[in-house]
């Protein structure tokens, strides 16, 4: 019988320490794998925080070797991973909001993000997204924050025969009501399973919702995270049947 599990890794970021981040980011790749989660996706900006006077300053190439430690892990591990960090293509020497593909095999992927927030353009430039995923023989499409917000965003990927559509967020307790519901929507109109993973805490002069959810390809919740702080959000489906689990993260694991 045929199985997935997938996961949202609802993580606190430490606002521009990169090596901190790195540590947790493998605190819950390393719980992740336990789990036996096949694809594990990071919040927005997850490895430096939401902190644009720092981007810049704190962007890199995707290959640079800062990486090298959790492009390792996931292929030991064979969890293909999604990580958020402010990059610098060669072809394109502006920042970018990147999510980094770590493929389970080894490999690199770039996804950046196409839509910006109002005010990112101060900081950002928008980018290019990027190729869809195959995850266990789902094909699975990114999106970070805003971009889910464009209908045509969501569209485009089940046009692109997504499975599983991820998305990397900030998002406000504000915010949380009506982005939900567009992504419950996606769900429901597209059949595709969503996945949203937030912040697990502030950052950036945001204070997030967390509460990170995954969505079944009928639109019915599978499972959310109750509130903030740093869990692991898994949904396993077995044959026809999703299950979902919250599983706290901490430093002791």
């Amino acid at each position: 019988m045929s199985t997935l599990i997938i996961a949202a890794a609802q993580a606190i970021s430490i606002a521009g320490d990169l090596a901190a981040n790195i540590a947790r980011h493998k605190r819950f790749m390393t719980v992740a794998a336990a789990q036996g989660v096949e694809l594990l996706v990071f919040p927005e900006l997850s490895l430096t925080g939401y902190e644009g006077a720092v981007a810049a300053s704190l962007a890199i190439h995707p290959q640079d070797p800062v990486l090298q430690p959790l492009r390792d892990l996931a292929r030991e591990l064979n969890v293909t991973t999604v990580v958020g960090m402010p990059v610098r293509l060669p072809e394109k020497p502006v920042v970018l909001i990147g999510a980094l593909i770590l493929g389970a095999d080894g490999s690199l992927g770039v996804y950046t993000k196409q839509h910006l927030h109002s005010g990112e353009e101060v900081i950002y430039a928008e980018g290019q997204g990027g190729p869809t995923l195959d995850v266990a023989g789902k094909t699975v499409a990114l999106a970070v924050c805003a971009d889910f917000s464009y209908a045509s965003h969501a569209a485009a990927a089940a046009e692109q025969g997504a499975d599983i559509y991820a998305a990397g967020v900030l998002i406000s307790e504000k915010g949380y009501a009506p982005d939900t519901a567009l992504l419950q929507g996606y769900a429901r109109q597209h059949s595709m399973v969503v996945l949203m993973a937030n912040h697990g805490g502030s950052t950036g002069g945001w204070v997030s919702a967390g509460r990170s959810a995954i969505w079944s390809a009928d639109g019915s919740l599978i499972v959310a995270a109750p509130g903030a702080g740093d869990v692991l959000v898994v949904a396993r489906q077995e044959g026809g049947t999703w299950q979902g689990q919250v599983i706290a993260v901490t430093e002791a694991q």
